[in-house]
C-alpha cells in the first residue's frame, strides 16, 4: 500500500498554528480547531471533505506541538521528526496522543516510510482519540500493514475489530481469506470462501462472483491441482468469452498432453482470440495427422488476421496440409474400413482425421471402435464426447464426458459446461 486511504489523510494542522498561539494563558485545557483533512492522491476529487475537528489540548501540549506543526506545514520532515519526539513526550491527553500518531503518519507519507505510516496508524488507534467514523478505515489500514509485514497476530486483532464494527460487511470474508493466504495456508484461504458460499446457499442468497474468482486466483497462485475446478466454478457463475478463453488457455498450459482436446473446445466455443490459439491448435492437429483440421484452422486464423508473426510457417504448413488432405479425402472410405478392422491406435487416429474434416458421426463411430479395442478410456471418451457434441448428439455426448476420469476429467467437465449453454 503506497498511499493511505483518503479517510486517513493527515490533517493539515499547520494552518492551525495561529490558533495555538492565541490562547496565551488560557485555562489548563482548551479546544483547538483544524481544517478538514486533505485527500491523499488516491482519493476521488469529488469526495466530500470531512468536517472540521476540535482538539482538546493543554497549554503545555499546545506549546510542544507548535514546532512540529510548523515543520509539517513546511514539509520539513527532518525537523518534524525531531520536534515530534518532544511533542510525544508532552502528550498526556487522548487528543494529543492521537495527534502524535497523525503527525507521524504524515511524516511517513511525506518520506514514503511505510514503517512510520504503520506506527502512526497504531498510535492513532491506541490513543483513544480516534472518532468512531474513523475506526473502520484505521483498522483496515492496520490490517493491510500488518498483513504485509507478516504480523499475523496484529492482523487478526485488526480483523476482529472490523468484524465487531460491521459484522455484516461482505469484505470480511475477503480479509479472512487474504490473511490465511498470507500465512501460506491455501486450503484455509479457500475454505473461508467455501464456508461462506455454503452459508449463502443455505440461506438462498446469491453468492458473490468475486468469491469464486478469488478461490480460483488463490489456487492458481499456489499451483494447486484444484485450480481447474475453481476456474470452472467461476466460469459457471459468470461465463464470458474472455473467461472461457483464459480458463482453457490456463488448462492447456498446465496439461500439455491435452492441448488438442482443449483447443478443440476453445474453437467450438468460439473464443479463439489470439495467434497462439490458432498455432497451438493447428500444431496439435498436425501431430495427429488431422490434416483437414490443420487446413481449416490456419485458413480461419489467416482470414481473421489473427496469425501475424507466424504467417510464413503457417502458410507452409497450410500448403502441406492441403495436399495431404486432398490425398486423404480420396481414400477416406478405405482408411475407415481398415481402421475399424485394425487396432485401437488406428481407430483413434482415423477418428481424429474424420473429426478434422467435420464428419462427426464417422468420427464418433471410430472413437467408439477405439474404446472397444482398448484405447485409453478417458481419452477415448473425451474425444467421443466432443464428436457427439459437435454432431448434435447431446445426451450421448454428456454420457461420454461423464465417463471421463483422471487428469482429463476437468476438461470433460468444461466440455459439459459448454454443452449446457447450447440451445437444444
Amino acid at each position: 500500500m503506497t498511499t493511505i486511504k483518503a479517510a486517513l489523510a493527515i490533517l493539515m494542522i499547520g494552518a492551525a498554528t495561529p490558533a495555538l498561539a492565541q490562547y496565551g494563558s488560557a485555562p489548563q485545557r482548551q479546544e483547538i480547531q483544524t481544517p478538514p483533512p486533505a485527500p491523499t492522491p488516491s482519493a476521488t476529487p469529488a469526495q466530500p471533505q470531512a468536517p472540521q475537528r476540535q482538539y482538546n489540548l493543554s497549554r503545555q501540549e499546545r506549546t510542544a506541538f507548535t514546532p512540529v506543526i510548523t515543520a509539517v506545514t513546511a514539509s520539513d520532515w527532518a525537523t518534524a521528526t525531531t520536534a515530534l519526539a518532544t511533542a510525544a513526550e508532552a502528550a498526556r491527553g487522548n487528543d494529543a496522543k492521537y495527534l502524535v500518531g497523525q503527525i507521524r503518519l504524515q511524516i511517513g507519507i511525506g518520506t514514503q516510510n511505510r514503517a512510520l505510516q504503520a506506527q502512526g496508524i497504531d498510535e492513532m488507534l491506541a490513543s483513544g482519540g480516534a472518532q468512531p467514523s474513523e475506526l473502520r478505515a484505521l483498522y483496515e489500514n492496520q490490517l493491510e500493514f500488518a498483513t504485509a509485514a507478516g504480523d499475523t497476530a496484529k492482523a487478526q486483532r485488526a480483523m476482529a475489530e472490523l468484524d465487531r464494527i460491521n459484522p455484516n460487511d461482505p469484505n470480511r470474508i475477503v480479509r479472512m481469506a487474504q490473511l490465511r493466504e498470507q500465512a501460506h495456508d491455501t486450503a484455509g484461504a479457500i475454505g473461508v470462501y467455501q464456508q461462506a458460499i455454503q452459508a449463502k446457499q443455505q440461506a438462498n442468497q446469491p453468492v458473490p462472483v468475486e468469491w469464486r474468482q478469488q478461490m480460483a486466483s488463490i489456487a492458481y497462485r499456489a499451483h494447486s491441482p484444484e485450480t481447474g475446478r475453481y476456474m470452472r466454478e467461476w466460469l459457471a457463475a459468470a461465463p464470458s468469452p474472455a473467461l472461457w478463453h483464459d480458463t482453457l488457455a490456463l488448462y492447456a498450459e498446465a496439461n500439455s498432453g491435452f492441448k488438442l482436446d482443449t483447443y478443440r473446445l476453445m474453437r467450438a466455443a468460439g473464443v479463439m482470440t489470439g495467434e497462439r490459439d490458432f498455432v497451438e491448435l493447428y500444431q496439435a492437429a498436425n501431430a495427429v495427422r488431422a490434416f483437414g483440421e490443420v487446413e481449416a484452422v490456419i485458413q480461419d486464423g489467416l482470414r481473421r488476421n489473427l496469425i501475424v508473426r507466424n504467417v510464413a510457417p503457417a502458410q507452409q504448413t497450410l500448403a502441406l496440409a492441403t495436399r495431404r488432405a486432398a490425398d486423404d479425402r480420396s481414400s477416406l472410405a478405405e482408411s475407415r474400413r481398415s481402421a475399424l478392422a485394425g487396432n485401437a491406435a488406428a481407430a483413434l487416429s482415423m477418428g481424429d482425421a474424420y473429426y478434422g474434416y467435420g464428419q462427426y458421426a464417422e468420427a464418433a463411430e471410430l472413437y467408439r471402435a477405439a474404446l472397444q479395442k482398448g484405447t485409453d478410456a478417458n481419452l477415448g471418451n473425451l474425444r467421443l464426447g466432443a464428436a457427439l457434441a459437435l454432431g448434435g448428439q447431446r445426451a450421448p455426448a454428456e454420457a461420454a464426458f461423464r465417463a471421463v476420469a483422471g487428469p482429463s476429467a476437468d476438461l470433460a467437465q468444461l466440455w459439459l459446461l459448454w454443452l449446457s449453454t447450447r440451445a437444444g
